[in-house]
């Protein structure tokens, strides 16, 4: 005979038993705060707290997924006193430790990692994304922490039994609470229900499938009170018809002789005999270590009558707290192994999925980040072939026709194409790029053209620049883009550097002309995104998107472009 899966019995409602192989806390339901750790690898994309059926299911789909994992058990198994697991294909009666066995041995061909410990504590932490700082507790005593990338939790749950002498020193054996878990064990024997729950009559007759031998015991009505069973009611109809023996009383001891059940005694000194007594208890969720992280657990319900506490998670296997999963008994009472396997298995199937997709994130991210880099620009200058064209940017041509020329300040000025242009209509520019080899490109014709005492070139990048005293009569900047709305804070700069009077020009291509699968905002920008950066108070501006038209690199024909153009005026 065995309880589900996933937790240990407690005598007298003392909850002195743990989860099927835990590794639990004991956290008082009190959120962590984060914990600052510095950038560095995680130590496992996954831990596992428990090494029971739902957690070593977890386990061998993460480990299968190519996933490191690390399963943290405290070898405390809510059917530790079974003789075995059933209703189990292909296992049925296999030990309860023998089934743990296999399961270890399992996932760890497949590369996870079981250790026997104790999980006390857990916080997030944010170095990259989400992740969490868990307190593993050793068998030899010591303790260290762990970061996991995402948690899967299944603890399990705890049985409360009633106070009744003698009970929980028989539970899992001769004492039962499942009839699918126990039910063609106990066949054809007498069995003693207590009903002690609105179901009570439920069990009666649930029970009546496997013995014609079934004698329920109710409490008696109290004053005031009202009886689970109504005498005169369908309940007592049914369960007379089905030949179940109905007791008042209230069971105060299980009687035991030569280590069987013999019997029941009861409050009113009357002994049922028995082989077998089933109880009901009450299934709390342990809960420990998802308390310490915020998620809260809620009362387990049937018919208006709470039967215990469990962690509520979406479809996807998570709780309300983001990269924390639980599965098994943790998250439904009533699973089986075989329920709590299946959970633990699409729980690990669940947080792969999560992975791959923050994976993916990380990867844009850094492949963005290598973009806007020195060794990035570096790279792309370093060929023969000058990169651009050499040609005035159209925007700028048309906006700086008309303004007297004067100090001149080009952001990402590259080959030095706008530099160039401008110091030939009389401007003194200030190149700005940090591309050793953009600079020398850009020196090398500005020599050519004799125009090398007009413009001056600078190793700077724009996203640390700082303009102190130091101003221009006109800031301009040609399709410069970066992730993440950085182009706002990069305009507030620019427009630091800009004269009383002055013009700021900051020109970027609209998101309409990004391929499909581009990325949302990916070297593009609206005008209006950046209007923020500038103060109504201080300057004229006018955000607007320009059709321009120009050949294809390809020489496929001409193109319609959309320039988003930024024009500011400081008053």
């Amino acid at each position: 005979m065995t309880p589900p899966e996933d937790t240990h019995a407690t005598g007298h409602g003392h909850g002195h038993g743990h989860g099927h192989g835990h590794g639990h806390g004991h956290g008082h339901g009190t959120p962590q705060p984060p914990v600052e750790l510095p950038p560095g690898p995680q130590d496992v994309d996954v831990l596992v707290v428990g090494g029971g059926a739902a957690g070593l299911a977890g386990a061998l789909s993460l480990a299968r997924s190519r996933r490191s994992v690390l399963v943290v058990d405290a070898g405390e198994p809510r059917n530790a006193p079974a003789e075995g697991v059933h209703n189990l294909l292909t296992r049925d009666g296999t030990a309860p430790a023998e089934l743990a066995r296999l399961g270890r041995e399992e996932v760890e061909r497949f590369g996870a990692v079981v250790e026997s410990g104790r999980v006390s504590a857990a916080a997030p932490w944010h170095h990259p994304g989400t992740g969490f700082a868990v307190t593993v507790e050793g068998a030899d005593g010591g303790s260290r922490t762990v970061l996991a990338r995402r948690l899967l939790v299944t603890t399990g749950l705890v049985d409360e039994l009633p106070d009744v002498a003698g009970l929980a020193e028989r539970w899992g054996r001769d004492v039962v609470h499942c009839p699918f878990c126990h039910g063609f064990e106990v066949a054809d024997r007498r069995l003693v229900v207590l009903g002690l729950t609105p179901m009570a009559a439920h069990a009666g007759l649930l029970w009546r499938q496997w013995s014609d031998d079934v004698t329920l015991v109710v409490p008696a009505v109290e004053d005031g009170g009202q009886a689970l069973i109504d005498p005169r009611g369908p309940d007592a109809e049914r369960l007379e018809a089905r030949g179940v023996r109905t007791e008042t009383g209230r069971c105060v001891e299980v009687v035991v002789e030569d280590d069987r059940v013999v019997g029941v005694l009861l409050d009113d000194g009357r002994t049922l005999p028995a082989d077998v007594v089933v109880c009901p208890g009450t299934m709390t969720a342990r809960s420990d270590v998802l308390a310490g992280l915020g998620v809260p657990v809620v009362p387990f319900e049937v018919g208006g009558t709470a039967y215990g506490t469990r962690v509520e998670v979406s479809p996807t296997a998570e709780t309300s707290v983001p990269g924390v999963y639980a599965a098994g008994n943790v998250t439904d009472l009533h699973a089986q192994v075989v329920g709590a396997m299946a959970g633990g298995a699409w729980a690990g199937a669940q947080i792969t999925v999560d992975l791959v997709s923050e994976d993916a994130e990380r990867a844009v991210t850094a492949a963005r980040a290598r973009i806007f880099e020195r060794p990035s620009w570096e790279e792309r200058y370093a060929g023969d072939e000058h990169v651009w064209s050499g040609r005035v940017n159209a925007v700028l041509a048309d906006e700086a026709a008309d303004l007297t020329p004067g100090r001149a300040l080009d952001i990402g000025s590259g080959e030095g194409g706008d530099a160039l242009w401008l110091a030939e209509r009389g401007w003194r520019v200030t190149g700005f790029e940090f591309s050793s080899t953009g600079r020398a490109r850009a020196a090398a014709e500005a020599e050519r053209r004799g125009l090398g005492d007009r413009v001056e070139w600078r190793d700077v990048d724009v996203r640390t620049f700082d303009a102190g005293e130091e101003s221009w009569d006109l800031v301009t900047c040609h399709f410069l883009h970066l992730p993440d709305g950085g182009m706002v804070e990069v305009t507030r700069r620019l427009a630091a550097a800009v004269a009383p009077g002055g013009t700021l020009l900051v020109v970027g291509h609209h998101p309409v002309d990004m391929p499909p699968g581009s990325g949302p905002g990916r070297h593009t920008h609206t005008p209006e995104s950046l209007v923020p950066a500038l103060d109504p108070a201080v300057w004229d501006v006018l955000a607007e998107t320009r059709e321009r038209v120009a050949p294809a690199r390809d020489g496929s024909g001409d193109l319609t472009w959309h320039d988003a153009v930024l024009r500011a005026r400081r008053r």
